[in-house]
C-alpha cells in the first residue's frame, strides 16, 4: 500500500495552480486543502471565491497566489457567480466563440459561505443543474473575521460569539449535516474529504470535476488559530475527526452511499478533544453525549453504505 500511496503522489502534477507565498496562519490545514484542489483540477478550471480566509490570504492587493482564473465575489454569492460563469461558458461555446473542452467551474467557500450566508444561492444552483463544482473548506467558524460560530460549529465548541460559561456552555447547537443537504437535491457527487488524507481528497475533486452536473465536496479544514490547537497536530487532528467519526469520510454516486476511509473501531472522542483549546471546558457527562451522537450518526451512515 506504501508504494502505491507513493506512485500516487508521483501522479500529482509538480505544478502549483495555488501558489506559495501567501498569508495564512502557521500550520492551516485550510491552505493544504486548497493548495490539493487546485492540483487536482489542473489549469482549465475557474475558480469562484467567496470572501473568507483563503481570499484574505491569497490576493492582498497588488499580489495573488491563483495561477488560474479567480474571481472573489460576496459572501452570499459563490454559487450563483459560478453558476452564471458556467452558463456563460455554454453559450458562447455554443456559438462559436470559445472552443468547445472541459473547463471546471468551481465555487468555492468557508463553513460560513456555504452553510449560512450562501446556502440559499447554492441550493438553487444544485437544484437547477448546473455543471459545475461547489467546494466547502470548513474550519467550524468565521474564522477570518474573529472566531465566531457558525452552523458548522461542532456543539460544545467555545468561540468568541458561543463562549463556554457557567451557564451556556461553548456552542448549544449540533453542526449542520452540509453534505447530506447537498444529497438531498438528487445532485450526481457528494462527498467528505480532509486534507489529512490527501490521495483520497484529490480523487474526490477529480471525480467532481468529472461529473456531468452539479457536484460537492465538503472538506475539514483544521483552524489552530480557531480551535486552539498545536500548529504542528493539524494532519493529525484531521486524521483524529475521522478516526473517532466526528468526520466521517465517504462519497454518495448517483445515490449510493460508500465509505472511503473506514475503521473496524472507532478511537474515544477524548483523543480528538483533548489537544483542542475549544473544547478544554466540556466535562465528562458531555463527552460521552458528544461520543454517543456521533457514534450513532456513524453507525447510521454505515447502515447507508451496505
Amino acid at each position: 500500500m506504501e508504494n502505491l500511496n507513493v506512485y500516487a503522489v508521483r501522479l500529482l502534477t509538480q505544478k502549483e495552480y495555488f501558489a506559495p507565498g501567501h498569508r495564512s496562519c502557521q500550520g492551516c490545514a485550510e491552505a493544504l486543502a486548497v493548495r490539493l484542489i487546485a492540483k487536482a483540477l489542473g489549469r482549465n478550471a475557474i475558480v469562484v471565491q467567496a470572501t473568507g480566509c483563503m481570499e484574505i490570504v491569497a490576493s492582498p492587493l497588488p499580489f495573488t497566489s491563483w495561477e488560474v482564473p479567480w474571481i472573489h465575489v460576496a459572501f452570499e454569492t459563490a454559487a450563483s457567480v459560478a453558476s452564471g460563469i458556467e452558463a456563460g461558458l455554454k453559450a458562447l461555446m455554443r456559438k462559436g466563440r470559445l472552443p468547445k473542452k472541459r473547463v471546471t467551474v468551481l465555487g468555492m467557500g468557508g463553513d460560513g459561505a456555504t452553510n449560512d450566508i450562501g446556502i440559499m444561492a447554492l441550493s438553487g444552483a444544485l437544484e437547477r443543474g448546473h455543471d459545475f463544482v461547489y467546494i466547502c473548506t470548513d474550519n467550524e467558524a468565521y474564522m477570518n473575521t474573529g472566531i465566531q460560530r457558525s452552523s458548522g460549529t461542532p456543539f460544545g465548541a467555545s468561540t468568541t460569539t458561543s463562549p463556554a460559561g457557567r451557564v451556556i456552555p461553548g456552542q448549544i447547537t449540533w453542526k449542520k449535516n452540509m453534505a447530506a443537504i447537498a444529497a438531498a437535491h438528487n445532485i450526481p457527487y457528494v462527498a467528505t474529504a480532509c486534507p489529512s488524507y490527501p490521495l483520497d481528497l484529490v480523487d474526490k475533486v477529480k471525480k467532481a470535476a468529472g461529473t456531468k452536473g452539479p457536484a460537492y465536496v465538503h472538506i475539514l479544514s483544521v483552524c489552530p488559530t480557531g480551535w486552539r490547537s498545536p500548529t504542528e497536530m493539524s494532519i493529525r487532528l484531521g486524521r483524529l475527526a475521522a478516526e473517532t467519526g466526528v468526520f466521517p469520510l465517504y462519497e454518495i454516486v448517483n445515490g449510493r452511499y460508500r465509505l472511503t476511509i473506514d475503521f473496524p473501531k472507532l478511537r474515544p472522542i477524548r483523543d480528538y478533544f483533548k489537544y483542542q483549546g475549544r473544547f478544554r471546558h466540556l466535562t465528562d457527562e458531555m463527552t460521552e453525549q458528544i461520543e454517543e451522537r456521533v457514534h450513532r450518526e456513524y453507525q447510521a451512515l454505515k447502515d447507508k453504505c451496505q
